[in-house]
Parts: C-alpha cells; sequence; structure tokens
C-alpha cells in the first residue's frame, strides 16, 4: 500500500527560516494563462527587495501568492518562515501589505481607519494608542487624524495606507505599485517616507514597480517579464552587466536603417518606442560614423548611459513602455474573446 508523502516542514537553521521570504519554482495559473512560470528568489531579513517589470509581468500575483491571498498552482514560499499555504495565519501576523489599488474607507477618519485594522489584527489595546500616534507622525500625518480620508489628496491618501501597513509592527512589508497613479512630486515625496521607514523600522520591504527611477532605490532588483525573472541582482551591477551605451535615431526609413546598420556594422537594431535602438560600448564615438555611413538621413540621434530600462531590454528584446503596451493589446484580446463567449 502507498504511503502519502507528508508535507517538508523547515527546521530552525533551514535557509526557508532564514530568510525574510524565500520562494522555490513557484507557479501560479488561470487555465490556459502562467501569471508566474516558475520563479526562484530570496530575500534578506531588512533588505529593500524590488520586482520590476511591466503591467501584466505577474508582479502583482506574485505579491498576493505572498500574502496568502491566492494559492499557487506549484512550488513553494514562505515568508517570516512560514509556509505561505499550511501556515496561512502565522504568514498574515508577520506581513504588511499596501494595495495597489487604495482600500481606505473614505467616510471615516485617519485614526478610526487605523483603529479598524489595529482591530482585525487582534492588537493589544493598550499599545494602539503610541503605536497610531508613532506611524502617523513618521509620515507626517498626525495633525490630521481626525480628519475624514475623503478630504485627503491621492498623496496623503497613499501615506496614510503605509501607516496603516505598518501598525502591527509587521517583520516584512509588501507595497505593490507604492506610487502608481501619483505626480511625479508626491511620488518623489512618498520615496522620501519610504527611506525613511527603511532607517528607522527593522523591516524588510517587498515592493513592486514599472517606474525604473524607483527602482533604482533597492538594494537589490528582480527583473520579471511573462512570469519569469530574466535578471536579479542589484542596480550598479545589472546596469554594468549590459555593458553598452544606448544610441536612438529617428531616421527617414527606420527599416531600412535597421538593415543598414546590421549590414555595415554587424549590430542589431531595434525599434523601440519609435525609434531605432542600439547598443554600442562608446556611444558617443560611434555616432560620427553613423553619420558618415549610414545611408538613411538622420532626423534625431541621442546618446546615453547604461539603465535599467537597457537591462529590461537586454534580456527581453523591449523597452518596458513597449512591454506595456503589448500586454494591454493581450488583455484587450482576451477580454474581446470573454465578451463573445
Amino acid at each position: 500500500m502507498a504511503v502519502a508523502s507528508q508535507p517538508q516542514v523547515a527546521t530552525p537553521s533551514d535557509p526557508r527560516r532564514e530568510y525574510a521570504i524565500y520562494v522555490r519554482d513557484l507557479v501560479k495559473r488561470y487555465g490556459e494563462l502562467e501569471a508566474v512560470a516558475g520563479i526562484s528568489f530570496e530575500v534578506g531579513q531588512g533588505e529593500l527587495f524590488g520586482f520590476l517589470g511591466p503591467n501584466g509581468a505577474g508582479k502583482s500575483t506574485t505579491i498576493n501568492i505572498l500574502c496568502t491571498l491566492v494559492k499557487p498552482t506549484a512550488g513553494l514560499a514562505y515568508v517570516g518562515g512560514h509556509d505561505v499555504v499550511r501556515e496561512r495565519d502565522a504568514v498574515r501576523r508577520q506581513i504588511g501589505l499596501v494595495f495597489q489599488d487604495q482600500t481606505l474607507d473614505g467616510y471615516l477618519t485617519a485614526e478610526q481607519n487605523l483603529r479598524l485594522h489595529a482591530e482585525l489584527y487582534g492588537m493589544e489595546r493598550d499599545q494602539i494608542q503610541p503605536r497610531m500616534e508613532e506611524v502617523l507622525r513618521m509620515m507626517e500625518l498626525w495633525e490630521r487624524r481626525r480628519s475624514l480620508v475623503n478630504t485627503f489628496s491621492g498623496g496623503m491618501r497613499r501615506r496614510l495606507e503605509i501607516a496603516r501597513g505598518l501598525l502591527h509592527s509587521p517583520r516584512v512589508l509588501f507595497l505593490d505599485e507604492p506610487t502608481v497613479g501619483l505626480d511625479p512630486q508626491t511620488r518623489s515625496s512618498i520615496w522620501g517616507y519610504i527611506r525613511r521607514l527603511e532607517e528607522e523600522e527593522e523591516i524588510t520591504i517587498f515592493l513592486t514597480t514599472h517606474y525604473m527611477d524607483e527602482a533604482e532605490y533597492c538594494h537589490r532588483i528582480a527583473i520579471v517579464d511573462h512570469g519569469r525573472i530574466v535578471a536579479l541582482d542589484t542596480p550598479d551591477r545589472l546596469k554594468a552587466s549590459v555593458g553598452k551605451d544606448r544610441v536612438q535615431l529617428s531616421t527617414a526609413d527606420d527599416q531600412r536603417a535597421i538593415a543598414e546598420i546590421k549590414e555595415r556594422f554587424g549590430i542589431e537594431a531595434v525599434l523601440a518606442e519609435g525609434k531605432v535602438t542600439l547598443g554600442v560600448p562608446h556611444g558617443e564615438q560611434f555616432v560620427p560614423r553613423l553619420f558618415s555611413e549610414l545611408g538613411v538621413g538622420i532626423q534625431a540621434i541621442s546618446v546615453s548611459r547604461p539603465s535599467l530600462d537597457d537591462v529590461f531590454m537586454a534580456y527581453t528584446g523591449r523597452t518596458i513602455r513597449d512591454s506595456e503596451a503589448s500586454a494591454g493589446d493581450q488583455l484587450r484580446q482576451m477580454a474581446a474573446v470573454w465578451r463573445r463567449r
């Protein structure tokens, strides 16, 4: 008679206990769609770890699995030393979560929103008031604690959501696209608070973003595309791995220019963001050759040092903006199919 295999249990010396987040061969399928396609990574204690990728890359699905909101199809994941499937309650006590979409009650005050959260997490009554004051002061919202959330700006609401996520002193804070929909100045302000949080709280931060400049703040970045991690390292090492400057040009005939660049220089160029784009070791030295040897009229040209967008392009063949555009097309096609059923 066959004996059922017992679930694996992490021991105190197991690496699954040592890391804040430990993921192996994680898969999530929705029918024929594979939203997460066998990813593996670890996040160290106290690390600011970023998931960088276009919309539709599987970032939010991964966060939902790690936060026990969605069950994985295969693989395993541990958060705070606990299995996200078998120890859901233990995981939830370890984490704070700021969703991509707003979840505050606008008809309650900031203080009331936080008190409701404290009750849901079973915080001791004598701890609620001092901790609430601490997180609201950190987010510079203490003076507005009795104001209705409906009177808050978008940036203030985001800060309040971060304060709420911190209220029960989680070991791991998940931020899903924390600045999406905010103007550049407010985005910068929110990141100031996140950096302050990193310094003042003993906490691991896992965030998703499709903004290249935000990913630069992370200790390490996993670049995600179509549910897979295509690169993972520090921002500086990822950019150094490209080793090439980006040259972009607008021409009278882009397709002909791409063909000539390959024929004359042996360099693969692509059309990205509406411009002929190629990578070369010394862009400023290569530009004069383009003007003198390319048989297509150049209308505009630019050279830039390697960026995280260049890293994404080096590993996927597309810029993150083009990836988002194609993902949007796929979502519209899927919606059209469902409407026809």
